[in-house]
Order: C-alpha cells, then structure tokens, then sequence
C-alpha cells in the first residue's frame, strides 16, 4: 500500500530563512523525472530535468546550524525502510540530493575534493530519508525522528549520526544543464531495483532548539512531478 500526500502548496509557507526568489526559480521547476535501471552495470540513475539550471541554486549561509536553510530535489519512492539500510519503520522512504551551506552531514565523503571532510555541505549530496506527514510544517512532511536511546532503531553505519532515519550513502550527483542525477548501484537497495516514485523540488529547514517542531521540516514544495505526489512513474530499464 503506497503512502500518499496531497500537497496544497500555499503562496505564504516560507520558513523565515527561504530565499524568497526560490519559489519562482526556473532552476526548481520540474519537467520531467524518471529512473533507469541499467541492468549491465547493475545501477540506477535517478534524474530530474528542470525549466532552468538544474541545481544551478543553493541557499545563502545562515551562519548556525539551529534555522539552517536546505534546498532539496527529492526523489520520494515505494521501497521500504529495510531496502536501503534502515530498520522497520512507517513512512515514506525518498532519495533526497540536498544543499546546505551552514554545516556538513557527510563525514565520509569530500565532496569538494579538497582533503576537508567537513566543508562541503553545499555542494549537492545525496540522503536516503524517511518522510512523515507533519502538520506542524506549511509543507506537510518533516523527516522522521526517534528517540536516541531506542535501541531497535537501526540505520545503514554510512549515516551522519543525527536522530532521524537518514543516510549519507556518498553516490555521485551530477548536475548539467537542465539535469540533475544521482548514481545508486543496485546492492545498496537490496537488489531490488523496480519500484514507484515521483519528484519534488522543496525548502527544508533545521530545527535545533524548539521541541514544538520537527528537526528536519519541509516548509516549502515548489514542484512535484506528478501534481499531487502520487508516485506514479516505474522505474524503465534498458
């Protein structure tokens, strides 16, 4: 049974640190999304193609950790928690490749390349997520959170070491033209590469000091794929 969100985007939903231009940039625009299974090299490549420059935006440095804006393009999809590392969970697992300036949630991977693990947040990356439904953001969904001394809560041992079903598996994203795509060999969703999905484009933001809100919350959906995030689209194979 798919989990399914019906999104309202509303005009006002801006977290206070969204980029105002954000919610009209061409470059977040989606016009097409689709997953390719290239069964000879045992891989996926997941793309979203935009109006604009796909990824060719980034959110400006906040300067903390505790407000820090996030800018996603967000693959939701039908695979379940266990499928890319996770332990048994409800919610709805998403590839989601992400920017953010103010900190660094990939402690294994040097993006950048430049022998500094710890700099390169705002270069897109990608995470694996779990996503629930969460009124208490304009956007509808927050990443899921547990408590800390739950001990049957497992994730992939790639993950940043935040309490929130999310992974920093390291797969390479490429952004091009009015492309952007990121690279998932097939083990590393337990070798089971035909399922649903859609695309969205969204404004997360952190949440360090206030229990009252999710930690991760999306505040803004500037386009989905499908309209209403449904998860229509299968993956193709060739």
């Amino acid at each position: 049974m798919y989990l399914i969100f019906i999104f309202i985007i509303p005009v006002f939903s801006q977290g206070k640190n969204e980029d105002p231009t954000f919610k009209n940039s061409s470059n977040l625009k989606i016009t097409n999304a689709d997953v390719v299974f290239d069964s000879q090299l045992n891989q996926l490549i997941f793309t979203i193609e935009t109006e604009g420059l796909a990824g060719n935006v980034t959110p400006k440095p906040y300067g903390k950790m505790d407000g820090a804006p996030v800018l996603g393009y967000v693959f939701p999809t039908t695979l379940a928690p266990e499928d890319v590392g996770f332990s048994n969970t409800e919610g709805i697992v998403a590839l989601a490749l992400t920017s953010h300036p103010d900190f660094d949630d990939t402690p294994l991977w040097d993006e950048n390349n430049d022998r500094n693990y710890v700099n390169d947040g705002v270069i897109w990356h990608p995470h694996w997520v779990v996503l629930t439904k969460d009124t208490r953001v304009p956007g509808g969904l927050a990443v899921k959170q547990f408590d800390p001394k739950d001990k049957n809560v497992a994730l992939p041992p790639t993950n940043p070491g935040m309490p929130m079903y999310m992974d920093s598996p390291g797969y390479p994203v490429i952004n091009q033209g009015n492309t952007i795509k990121v690279v998932v060999p097939a083990y590393r969703i337990s070798n089971k590469p035909q399922f649903n999905f859609d695309a969205v484009t969204v404004y997360m933001q952190v949440n360090a000091s206030n229990a009252q809100y999710p930690m991760l919350g999306v505040y803004n959906v500037y386009s989905i794929a499908s309209g209403d995030l449904s998860l229509p689209y299968s993956v193709t194979e060739n």
